[in-house]
């Protein structure tokens, strides 16, 4: 939903499956729309996000002076002077926004007012039956992102949904919500034979993903990573974060004693 690219840019440059990943907003009209543009795309799933019912106070945005449109202090215009090529790739770049709202929503022309729009769209009653309506409205493949307690993942798989994702929202939300991969297995055990368990949140080293998938993981996202290594050598940085994440994979299997990482269980696990 909030993606500087749109669903149809994504679509048009893209060879491979992709997924939608929709926040709830209390904009029904919205939302639908955006599920009829992610089916016309041919979107292979939809992601719904079940942990922003409203954005939180996040300490770190505000002290780094985050915002919508951004504003222009002394430290980042010292950061922009350091780097004019940067700079200079973003002025001709015309994605300067968020794709999937402007030119969507009336009303809405540029960030101050997206910004407006997006504070009071989040949906605080975010109701199982609204879940419910969207999966029916999109009728594929879905996922609920956000699961980190065994009612939650019960009442997801009670519903039908194809695949839930255990997270914390990269502890941004709550800041005492538990780690992901802390309720991970629990999750695992009790739903995991029925759906695909997912999970993200915090993954930063190849040994963090052999950890949750002997914890019962079938997939694990990362983020930041990525653009850990988009910031540094753009296309080629990417692609260098994947085949980091490869090799220390590759060498903690191997000291776990293991060939086949769907071998992996807890018997790999030492719990302190």
């Amino acid at each position: 939903t909030m993606s500087i690219c749109s669903i149809e840019q994504v679509a048009e440059n893209s060879n491979s499956p992709f997924w939608f990943q929709l926040y709830v907003m209390k904009d029904k009209e919205f939302v639908k729309n955006l599920i009829l543009r992610a089916k016309k795309a041919k979107c292979s799933a939809l992601v719904i996000t079940m942990d922003l019912p409203l954005l939180a106070q996040r300490h770190n945005d505000i002290r780094n002076g985050l915002s919508a449109p951004p504003k222009l202090g002394f430290n980042q215009l010292l950061q922009l002077i350091k780097k004019p090529e940067w700079c200079l790739r973003m002025l001709a770049n015309k994605n300067k926004t968020f794709g999937n709202i402007l030119g969507h929503v009336k009303g809405v022309k540029d960030l101050a007012s997206i910004a407006s729009w997006t504070n009071e769209q989040f949906d605080q009653e975010l109701t199982w039956d609204y879940v419910k309506w969207i999966m029916k409205l999109w009728g594929g493949p879905t996922i609920l992102k956000g699961i980190l307690d065994l009612e939650d993942a019960q009442k997801s798989l009670d519903i039908g949904a194809d695949a839930i994702i255990v997270s914390n929202h990269g502890g941004r939300q709550l800041d005492g919500a538990p780690s992901s991969i802390l309720e991970l297995n629990k999750i695992s055990k009790l739903v995991g034979a029925k759906l695909e368990v997912y999970v993200d949140g915090g993954f930063r080293y190849g040994a963090d993903v052999i950890k949750a998938k002997a914890l019962g993981a079938r997939a694990i996202f990362i983020g930041r990573p990525y653009l850990y290594g988009l910031g540094a050598k753009g296309y080629e940085g990417v692609i260098d974060a994947i085949r980091i994440f490869e090799k220390e994979m590759d060498i903690t299997l191997a000291l776990c004693g293991e060939t086949n990482i769907n071998n992996l269980s807890l018997k790999n696990i030492v719990e302190h």
